[in-house]
C-alpha cells in the first residue's frame, strides 16, 4: 500500500533536513547510522516522511546543529505537523492552497481563467459549477469560501506578492451576465491598484505562443529559504515541480510571457477597452 504524499511543509522542512546532510559531507547510511536509521528510511525522511521527535531532535544533533539554534527547528517540525486553516473545508494539506499558504511570492499565468487570487464571488460560482467535476451545495460553498480566505492574503501584512499574466481571452467570457463580467473586470483594476499586485494581459494577435500549452504557477519562499516550486493543474489533477531544472523551465516560460504581455497601464487598458465593448 502505497503511503500518502507528504504535505508541502513536510516536504520543505525534509528538503532542509537533506540539504543540513549535504552540508555535513554525509551520505544518508552514514547520517542514520547512530539511530540506527537504514537508507531506506532516510530516504522516505528526506521526502517529507518525518521521524517522531527525538529522532528528529537525533538527527540535528547529527548535522551540527548547536542547542542554540533548535528552537526555530523544532517550531518548524511543530508546524509542518499542524493541519493549516484549509483542513475545516475538506481541504488536505497536500494540494495547491497549502503551498500558497507558505509562498511570500506567486507567479501565475493563466490561459483560460481569471487566478483565483483576483476573481470575484461571481466567477468563482460560475467556474466551479463549469468544471470536469461541478461542485454543488456543500462542496461549492466549502470551495467558495477557501478562495475568498486566500485572497485575503493580498492585503495581509505581510502582503502576498502576486505577478498575474492573463490570456486575452480570459476576459472575454460569456458564460457571466454582462454585470458580473464588468464587475470582475473591474475587480481586476481595484487589485492592480496594490502595490504588492502586477498585472498583465497576452493579447489575442500573439497567437501561438509557449503559454498556450496551458497554465501554470511559480511560487516562492524566500522567508524560508526554501527554493521555488512549479505548480501545473490540468483537467485530470495537478502536478507539482520541485527539481531546479523543471522550475527553471517555468520561470523561463514566466519571463518570455511578461515580455510578450502588454505592461501593466496598457494591460488596464485593454481591461477597460473590453468593459466598455461588454
Amino acid at each position: 500500500m502505497d503511503r500518502p504524499k507528504p504535505n508541502a511543509r513536510k516536504r520543505l522542512l525534509a528538503n532542509k533536513l537533506r540539504r543540513l546532510r549535504e552540508d555535513a559531507g554525509l551520505t544518508q547510511v552514514e547520517a542514520g547510522e547512530p539511530m540506527r536509521f537504514n537508507k531506506n528510511k532516510m530516504s522516505r525522511i528526506e521526502l517529507g516522511h518525518l521521524p517522531d521527535y527525538n529522532g528528529f531532535l537525533a538527527l540535528l544533533d547529527r548535522y551540527g546543529v548547536i542547542v542554540s539554534d533548535y528552537e526555530e527547528w523544532v517550531s518548524q517540525y511543530d508546524r509542518a505537523w499542524e493541519k493549516g486553516w484549509w483542513h475545516a473545508y475538506g481541504i488536505d494539506g497536500r494540494g495547491y492552497v497549502s503551498l500558497e499558504a507558505d509562498a511570500d511570492e506567486v507567479r501565475t499565468y493563466q490561459l483560460g481563467l481569471i487566478p483565483g487570487l483576483l476573481q470575484t464571488e461571481a466567477w468563482m460560482r460560475a467556474a466551479f459549477a463549469g468544471a470536469r467535476d461541478p461542485l454543488t451545495g456543500r462542496r461549492l460553498e466549502n470551495a467558495v469560501a477557501v478562495r475568498l480566505r486566500r485572497q485575503t492574503r493580498l492585503t495581509d501584512d505581510p502582503p502576498l506578492q502576486l505577478h498575474a499574466i492573463i490570456d486575452e481571452s480570459a476576459l472575454r467570457r460569456p458564460d457571466l451576465l454582462p454585470d458580473e463580467q464588468c464587475a470582475q473586470l473591474e475587480h481586476i483594476i481595484d487589485c492592480a491598484e496594490l502595490p504588492n499586485v502586477t498585472v498583465q494581459v497576452v493579447p489575442i494577435y500573439h497567437g501561438l505562443h509557449p503559454g498556450r500549452d496551458g497554465s501554470f504557477t511559480v511560487l516562492s519562499y524566500p522567508r524560508l529559504a526554501e527554493p521555488d516550486i512549479a505548480y501545473l493543474e490540468h483537467g485530470f489533477g495537478s502536478l507539482q515541480f520541485e527539481k531546479a531544472k523543471d522550475v527553471n523551465a517555468a520561470r523561463l516560460v514566466f519571463r518570455h510571457l511578461a515580455d510578450l504581455a502588454y505592461d501593466e497601464p496598457d494591460s488596464i487598458r485593454l481591461i477597460r477597452q473590453v468593459i466598455a465593448e461588454t
